[in-house]
């Protein structure tokens, strides 16, 4: 049987091989391992900052992580200004999906929280917290106006008020009624009529018009429902009362 050997420079050669094929190896075990994990986080629905390239980038130098899209408040597009409540809404959609109010990235009013109903929505927000006071609605196709106008009377001072509407808004709206949402700072409450879409901010005790006001009629020529126009989306900064 013949002998082999081995020279320096070859057993030098094979403990490289032997050495870069464990690195290779344990490369492939960290790689299956974080894989495995992200696998888990995205089965199980977890809602964390988990990112498996964050991960990677963290392992292995070099490779930059994804960075997160920023988030502002109730998902606005930009954000707030400091001494600004941030405020996002929609009116109903027809007579099927309820409105929607949100504050300071808190949901006021929704068909999720069950607080919603057939007309005009309001909440009330104390305008120097930006507390939620209280939230209502009136029905104004069959029920009836008197109690919708003691609410509005009771509406105190420096109360940011959000209307919002649903199915319809207007059949049962009287002069007085109308009045008193001029006076919150709306322009388009005395043009309000059947099934028209209508999302609204004012204020009690407002000085000038309100610039958060969106009026769209119902006709047949422009309705993206049949019998109800298309659903109405307001975003923006409503001002802390300081006084």
């Amino acid at each position: 049987m013949g002998c082999y050997r081995l020279s320096r420079k070859g057993v030098w050669r094979l403990a490289k091989m032997v050495r870069a094929g464990g690195v290779l190896k344990l490369a492939a075990v960290v790689f299956a391992f974080l894989l495995a994990v992200f696998l888990t986080f995205q089965l199980l629905e977890i809602n964390t900052d988990f990112k498996f390239s964050s991960v990677i980038s963290r392992s292995m130098p070099g490779i930059e992580a994804s960075t997160k899209p920023v988030r502002h408040k109730c998902g606005l597009s930009k954000e707030c200004p400091s001494g600004h409540f941030a405020f996002k809404m929609a009116s109903g959609a027809a007579s099927v999906v309820g409105p929607k109010i949100c504050l300071e990235d808190k949901l006021l009013m929704s068909g999720v929280k069950n607080n919603v109903g057939r007309g005009l929505n309001l909440a009330l927000v104390n305008g120097r917290t930006g507390e939620l006071t209280k939230t209502d609605f009136y029905d104004m196709w069959a029920g009836d106006v008197a109690p919708f106008i003691k609410f509005l009377k009771e509406i105190e001072d420096g109360t940011i008020v959000m209307m919002a509407s649903y199915d319809d808004p207007a059949t049962k709206l009287n002069d007085e009624a109308r009045k008193l949402i001029a006076d919150l700072g709306s322009t388009a409450v005395g043009n309000l009529g059947f099934r028209d879409n209508w999302i609204f901010v004012g204020g009690k005790g407002i000085k000038t018009k309100s610039p958060f006001e969106q009026h769209i009629k119902n006709s047949a020529d422009t309705n993206k429902f049949e019998g109800w126009p298309e659903v109405l989306e307001m975003e923006g900064c409503i001002p802390r009362r300081e006084d």
